[in-house]
């Protein structure tokens, strides 16, 4: 099943990379655009969201947006020794560093813990999504393990071609609620 979930990391980050980069500003806009427009964004008083990766969907003008909008934005910081994930508030991205993989997080001398109840929107990453909102991540496994406990509303923002029809699939995989394209809003439960 690893190897599986690898080939298809792999196939889709492939795909990903294909996109032109001005198709991907336009893309990543009219998928921010779609989540502004969902009433779970409008209603969300507290925004949990990754800082995106390229080529994942640009979450930057998205966290932007929440500030204006007086919204609170807390991101992850991975705890690799536990294998767990915990969200701090953002309030600048001065705040952030880079860490493994040219990822950013939190510094936590800059920034305060967000407890699981603080958040009421949490938008959960991934590279492959199915139309039951079932998603193939990086292959951590932090998300999966964190929805465990969170009880609030999810979304995955994600490109068209992002949309599969099937993935490989284990017991502890956690669905996303929502699926955000450029074209749709798939409301799966």
């Amino acid at each position: 099943m690893k190897q599986e979930k690898n080939n298809v990391r792999e196939q889709i980050k492939k795909e990903l990379l294909s996109i032109k980069k001005e198709e991907h500003k336009r893309l990543s806009q009219q998928i921010a655009e779609n989540l502004y427009h969902d009433s779970s964004f409008k209603q969300a008083k507290s925004i949990g969201i990754t800082i995106s990766n390229y080529p994942e969907v640009d979450t930057n003008a998205i966290i932007h947006t929440c500030w204006q909008l007086g919204k609170s934005v807390s991101v992850p910081k991975c705890l690799p020794k536990t294998k767990e994930m915990v969200f701090r508030k953002l309030e600048s991205f001065d705040q952030l560093e880079k860490v493994y993989s040219n990822l950013f997080e939190p510094i936590e001398q800059k920034t305060e813990a967000t407890e699981h109840n603080e958040i009421d929107l949490l938008v959960v990453p991934g590279l492959g999504f199915m139309t039951n909102g079932y998603r193939i991540g990086f292959g951590g496994g932090y998300y999966d393990r964190y929805l465990t406990k969170y009880q609030g509303m999810t979304i995955s923002l994600a490109f068209q071609k992002q949309l599969m029809r099937n993935l490989p699939m284990e017991s502890h995989d956690q669905p996303v609620c929502k699926i955000i394209t450029e074209k749709d809003i798939l409301k799966i439960r």
